[in-house]
């Protein structure tokens, strides 16, 4: 068996090879396998694939056999509780059984109902031992926190929802007439597309189209997959010049009206809310059932203003540059507020410097013990 210190380099590396899922493996989780023997030396490796294709477990027992090695007898330390299921693929569980696999540890439950805690029964039904790491476990909260959306969408039927917003010291995200372009510096537009590419789906609202013309695409970054792109337009009012409707990637309009309407480029959907408005809540749920994993909003004061206001955002992303704009537009308008005590409380949860500017990450209370 390894020692402690050992598994903690192994669970770190199973780690790294479950953060090569991102941008790949949506909707399924990000997850990483290493397949060791006795004493610890890793025979395999391997992350889970694009929807449809193997699962981590497959890929590190395919690696294992190019080296001609076997895996009888060895460990498979996985960062979720491998699947038991027939989903796109045969049941990660019946591979490890088959290939001889005698110990399996997993950092972390399987939020899917079809899975929650099935997989490793089932393996120690085959005579396989199993572990599972407490909750509390540094490499449990990482493999969580890897895996926040599919979490959120198995557990609470919608995605995580991530707020974006790039923002002067002074908290201004433009001026007076609009202009935003560029508020940070390289380096931040470039990390701001490491987290698109980690989202299932980047949302923006009509004004954003209008005022910039963004593309919303990640391209700053290497990415196998572009997250489908949402356009909150009340009364479809696009122009089908705009970039965001060009490739790469698929495009979803929503607007409010009574059904749905064809859209040249784009798919169209109707939810119509209060006030000739998109409902919201409805969006979240819509885009859960197509399995959004994580929301990456980046929109204007006035949409920003009604995710905030309706309590939707799980997590802000904020990216502060050394500058002071003084009168322009703020992160997000909602309020006014009749006491202090009714601000949105939030916790810090990283704050780093990327490069010139800073890049705060910064969850709701109420979020953060999620």
């Amino acid at each position: 068996m390894p020692t402690d210190a050992r598994s903690r380099e192994l669970w770190a590396q199973a780690l790294v090879e479950a953060e090569q899922a991102v941008g790949v493996s949506d909707p399924n989780p990000r997850v990483g396998c290493l397949i060791t023997d006795a004493e610890g030396r890793v025979l395999g490796r391997g992350s889970t694939q694009a929807a449809g294709g193997p699962h981590a477990e497959v890929m590190a027992l395919r690696a294992v056999a190019e080296t001609g090695a076997t895996a009888r007898g060895a460990t498979a330390w996985v960062t979720l509780e491998p699947c038991s299921h027939h989903g796109r693929t045969p049941p990660c569980c019946e591979a490890l059984t088959k290939a001889g696999i005698a110990r399996v540890v997993a950092a972390l439950r399987d939020p899917n109902p079809l899975v929650g805690g099935q997989g490793l029964a089932k393996l120690a039904a085959a005579g396989l031992e199993v572990h599972l790491l407490d909750a509390d476990d540094p490499v449990a909260i990482a493999a969580r926190e890897l895996n926040i959306g599919f979490v959120s969408r198995m557990e609470r039927g919608r995605p995580w929802v991530r707020m974006k917003i790039a923002a002067s010291l002074d908290g201004r995200t433009a001026l007076d007439d609009g202009a935003s372009q560029w508020i940070t510096g390289e380096a931040a537009r470039a990390d701001g597309h490491a987290w698109r590419r980690r989202a299932s789906a980047v949302l923006t609202g009509i004004g954003t189209v209008h005022d910039d013309d963004p593309r919303l695409d990640v391209r700053l970054v290497p990415t196998q997959r572009q997250p489908l792109r949402v356009v909150v337009d009340s009364r479809l009012e696009i122009a089908p010049a705009a970039r965001i409707l060009q490739p790469p990637g698929e495009v979803l309009l929503v607007h409010a009206g009574e059904a749905d309407a064809s859209f040249a480029g784009a798919q169209t959907l109707a939810l119509p809310g209060r006030a000739g408005k998109v409902d919201l809540v409805a969006l979240l749920d819509e885009l859960a059932q197509r399995g959004v994993n994580e929301l990456h909003v980046e929109a204007g004061h006035k949409l920003n203003g009604s995710f905030v206001r309706e309590g939707l955002v799980d997590e802000y992303l904020i990216y502060l540059a050394p500058k002071l704009i003084g009168a322009g537009r703020e992160m997000a308008r909602f309020g006014p507020l009749a006491r202090l005590a009714d601000a949105v409380a939030l916790d810090f949860h990283a704050v780093d410097r990327i490069a010139a500017d800073l890049r705060v990450l910064a969850r709701p209370r109420s979020a953060s013990s999620r």
